[in-house]
């Protein structure tokens, strides 16, 4: 299972319909963001924050849940959480689940966390361009 917080307004859940087996498993979140992200903010422009992406959620290489958010978290998480990994020291993600501090008790071989950022287009850019110099508030 994985469980996105937005911020408290909202939580969504990626879950597997059978409990795993005792042993080694390998589990993937994958999140695509369809919108063009903080970087239209150099454009004058919000238009490529809080946008739709989608979350797959796989065990051992196969995929058990697969959601599409309409919208995401525009900018940054509270000051005062952090990275957990292994543990969650502050705030839980979901009460249901489990009450902080929690410690999980298995065993973490290996962590990749890979951020894919997305990046403008040169088209992407000339729209936002444009889009500046139409509004007279960003002059």
């Amino acid at each position: 299972m994985y469980t996105w917080n937005l911020v408290d307004l909202k939580r969504v859940r990626w879950e597997g319909k059978e409990a795993l087996s005792p042993g080694k498993h390998t589990l993937e979140f994958d999140f695509k963001y369809d919108g063009l992200g903080a970087a239209t903010l150099a454009f004058n422009s919000v238009s490529g924050l809080g946008r739709s992406g989608t979350g797959v959620l796989k065990v051992d290489g196969k995929e058990v849940a697969k959601i599409t958010m309409p919208k995401t978290i525009p900018l940054t998480l509270q000051w005062d959480e952090n990275f957990d990994v292994g543990a969650d020291t502050l705030t839980g993600v979901d009460d249901r689940d489990y009450q902080p501090p929690f410690k999980f008790t298995g065993t973490l071989d290996k962590l990749t966390l890979t951020i894919d950022r997305p990046k403008l287009t040169p088209e992407d850019i000339k729209k936002l361009e444009e889009a500046m110099h139409k509004n007279p508030a960003s002059e």
